[in-house]
């Protein structure tokens, strides 16, 4: 160890945070290994010159830089995606998109408002990521029915679920590790409604620009390929038979189309021993009609689960099979497989196989291994025939569905070759009221202040994996490791410019080069630098790194630090003009097939609006005039 000057100390943490913002902005180096680096850096530092205070004593140990790991404000953000995760397994979240397109039939447009207006609510309260996913396929669908294309819509989308969460302390990650490095840094704990108000004014500015301007600048682009979207991907052959309630009941062909089957073609529909082939003309379906379709697979998966509405299952060869039929849709009751995942994949006919040349009713694996048959692809045509009347070949891919080591199961099978990569989980819907309980549950004492919100959060994630909603196994996967580490990393640096004195050196210098322009002012430049900033960093990191400097240019002016700890969670969640700022951006730019200029023409105007309303609203809402 060396004795090393304060002052060099502090000018060296300054000049690691620049290097971090600007590793932070490259876009080949991932987030959490300059994280990563940072910590490690952080701890060889002051290890080999420890920072000492007047008596002598290391005021900056290792315990103290990594202390930001178990921060409440992370552990709640990682607890939160659990609880989301729950949702979304649930399908609580698509339940409530479908309930929102049947509403919506014959008036895309309002519909298209509602959506997003509903995903701006939702999104006050949890991770905004599921909400997005969930919402992508709705949109793309009515913006389909108006004539739009998608790239009108998705990046709206994104822009409302980011202005949503700008409303409660839960809303983003970013709102809880701005709030929990505050509390690190001495301050009282924000509540959970602290900002509702100067949140919901910026989300009312900006939403009315999402629905007004937005559309207007953004791109006309087609989904590619002179394929629609909702067509592409491989197309399987698959069997419904019509349910009594359905939806599909009474529906005629309009222009040898069913409106309601959009996303599949219709080759075949039985009525009895009546067979009628498209183009279909004077047909409108009934109960117990046979409807043979070809079709993607995330179509076919839709179409079938009971929260889409439409009550058709896949019909079995033989009359009397007595398997139920939300099993055969894999989708089993919660009494017959208690906890059971049901998953879908898709296993290829090997060379030789023992089922070549058998209908798919004769083949012996479905019922051997506990799966069920959803649908056949063909590579050599397209084939009208009913699937029971498919002879199966070399090369063709069965869509399957059943109890998740089922599947796995048919890896030992030497008649079909499991794609493991195609495995994917359903909705298990039997969960979705129970999951939606607990979800209002962690609100609800989150806002009411019964718990602390990290105790709430917390036990929510729990009764997620006790009630059967999620496993061990799928709340692993719903935490994210970017926020760990990235938010770990920031509260690290933080930890270090406090102790060395760098944050108050930043803060003082940007209030001098501000001199005389008063707390109004200074707030208002403030929120506009963090809010650019955050378009070129990743907003968690942006907003922790800031905070402190926002705290201490409040101490310098006299006034309270929380207006500027608000201004931070404010303006650090304005990533609209790129998409690297916020994850959303990312999950909408394939489906919009936006590029990096879109963001930038349509998202910089927005920030210049919310920084306006904001530079004229705080400072009258907080008495800074």
């Amino acid at each position: 160890m060396i004795a090393a000057d304060p002052f060099l100390l502090m000018w060296l943490t300054l000049a690691l945070a620049g290097i971090v913002i600007i590793a932070y902005a490259h876009p080949r180096l991932p987030l959490e290994l300059t994280s990563v680096g940072l910590v490690a850096a952080l701890l060889i530092l002051f290890h080999v010159a420890p920072l000492r205070d007047s008596e002598g004593t290391v005021a900056l140990d290792a315990v103290s830089l990594l202390k930001g790991f178990g921060n409440p404000a992370i552990i709640t953000v990682v607890a939160l995606l659990i609880v989301g995760q729950g949702m979304v397994r649930a399908g609580a979240l698509e339940m409530i998109s479908q309930t929102i397109y049947r509403a919506a039939r014959g008036r895309p447009a309002p519909a298209i408002a509602l959506s997003l207006v509903v995903a701006l609510t939702i999104s006050a309260a949890l991770n905004n990521t599921p909400v997005v996913v969930m919402f992508i396929p709705v949109l793309a669908s009515l913006a389909d029915r108006l004539g739009h294309t998608a790239s009108s819509v998705m990046m709206p989308l994104s822009y409302c679920t980011i202005l949503g969460g700008m409303m409660t302390l839960i809303g983003s990650s970013t709102n809880l590790l701005v709030a929990g490095t505050a509390v690190e840094l001495g301050m009282a704990p924000l509540g959970f409604f602290d900002f509702a108000i100067p949140g919901a004014v910026l989300a009312a500015l900006g939403f009315l620009y999402v629905l007004f301007v937005a559309p207007r600048l953004m791109p006309k682009r087609e989904t590619g390929d002179d394929e629609p979207a909702t067509s592409s991907g491989k197309q399987f052959i698959a069997q419904f038979t019509v349910e009594p309630q359905s939806q599909l009941i009474g529906i005629a062909a309009v222009g040898g189309m069913f409106p309601a089957l959009r996303e599949m073609t219709v080759l075949m529909v039985q009525r009895g021993a009546v067979h009628s082939r498209a183009p279909f003309e004077d047909i409108a379906l009934e109960q117990g009609d046979v409807v043979i379709v070809a079709a993607t697979r995330k179509a076919l998966i839709d179409a079938v689960s009971p929260g889409s509405g439409l009550q058709i299952r896949p019909t079995e060869a033989s009359e009397d099979d007595t398997v139920p039929a939300d099993e055969a849709a894999g989708d089993a009751p919660p009494d017959s497989a208690p906890g059971a995942d049901r998953v879908v994949a898709e296993a290829m006919v090997s060379p030789g196989s023992r089922l070549l040349g058998l209908p798919i009713e004769q083949s012996a694996f479905p019922a051997a291994d506990g799966v069920r048959v959803v649908g056949v692809q063909r590579r050599s045509r397209m084939t009208r025939a009913h699937m029971h009347e498919v002879r199966l070949q070399a090369g063709d891919v069965l869509l399957v569905s059943g109890r998740s080591a089922d599947v796995r199961g048919l890896r030992a099978n030497r008649d079909v070759v499991l794609m493991q990569w195609s495995e994917s989980e359903l909705p298990s819907y039997h969960h979705a009221r129970r999951a939606s309980l607990i979800f209002l549950a962690v609100v609800a004492i989150a806002a009411s202040g019964v718990l602390p919100i990290v105790a709430a959060a917390v036990a929510g994630a729990a009764l997620m994996v006790f009630s059967g909603a999620l496993n061990i196994r799928q709340a692993a996967r719903a935490i994210d490791r970017q926020i760990i580490l990235v938010g770990g990393g920031a509260l690290a640096l933080n930890a270090a410019l406090s102790a060395t004195g760098g944050g108050s050196y930043i803060a003082g210098g940007l209030v001098e080069a501000l001199d005389g322009a008063g707390a109004a002012v200074m707030l208002s430049g403030f929120f506009l630098l963090v809010a650019v900033f955050t378009n070129v960093l990743s907003n968690n990191a942006c907003a922790v790194l800031f905070t402190p400097i926002g705290v201490n240019i409040a101490v310098g002016l006299g006034i309270d630090p929380t207006v500027f700890i608000i201004a931070v969670i404010l303006a650090a969640n304005c990533s609209f003009a790129s998409p690297i700022g916020y994850v959303t951006n990312l999950l909408v730019m394939t489906p919009g097939r936006y590029r990096f200029s879109d963001f930038v023409r349509a998202g910089s105007p927005l920030i210049l609006l919310l920084w306006i309303g904001f530079s004229l609203f705080a400072p009258w809402y907080y008495g800074l005039w």
